[in-house]
């Protein structure tokens, strides 16, 4: 029951590798717009949230019953509800300490139930004392990222794509040093680092599945 999480540099392919590899080990796949429509609608009594929820047996079901289930706090207010999105030069989070720990409970819920790819919000320094998880980062040249998000979003200035890159990394960079105190590039947090610019999506699901493989039994 693999747990895997995967941080990652904005235009590196984080979510597309996570889906390619949460199919290939038929597995469940939590990345961050999960995580943050869990943490909007955990504003609704539970009962609203099982009625609400189109497919009942989803990763998305289950979390919420589950938090909803164990949650003994007030619900968030809803001007607290929407994702953490720091502004780029002086991020702050004070006022949505409730979704930063609804966002926490949701990657380790995910985790107890095993068999998931969680991508970004810091699921390496959340779950770095898991037993089994392994911790991938996806890197790639600024370039290479670029040219997919300027694919991905339609832009047509690669100028504007690397300005959009360099924004996106920085609050992320920033979410992960307010919250955890770590450099989230640095490689001492991850069991992998790949260059998803110099394998390919395809070549880096297969890296991961093959150091899955490789590791040793818990005893």
């Amino acid at each position: 029951m693999p747990v895997v999480t995967i941080g990652r540099q904005f235009g590196a392919g984080g979510a597309t590798v996570g889906r390619m590899l949460a199919d290939r080990l038929k597995a469940d796949f939590l990345d961050s717009r999960i995580i943050d429509e869990v943490a909007r609608r955990l504003q609704l009594p539970k009962e609203e949230v099982e009625a609400e929820d189109e497919q009942p047996g989803s990763l998305l079901a289950r979390l919420l019953v589950a938090l909803g289930s164990a949650s003994t706090e007030p619900l968030i207010p809803a001007e607290a509800g929407a994702a953490w999105t720091p502004p780029n030069a002086a991020p702050t989070f004070d006022t949505r300490k409730a979704v930063l720990q609804i966002t926490q409970h949701v990657i380790q819920e995910a985790a107890r139930s095993g068999n998931v790819v969680i991508v970004g919000r810091g699921g390496a320094y959340l779950l770095r004392d898991f037993p089994g998880a392994l911790h991938v980062f996806l890197r790639a040249s600024e370039a290479v990222r670029a040219r997919a998000i300027m694919e991905r979003l339609k832009i047509t200035s690669e100028d504007e794509a690397r300005r959009r890159v360099k924004q996106t990394d920085e609050n992320w960079t920033a979410y992960i040093k307010q919250v955890y105190g770590h450099d989230r590039t640095h490689p001492a947090h991850y069991d992998m680092v790949l260059d998803t610019g110099r394998l390919n999506y395809q070549a880096t699901v297969d890296a991961i599945l093959a150091a899955l493989s490789a590791r040793k039994p818990i005893t």
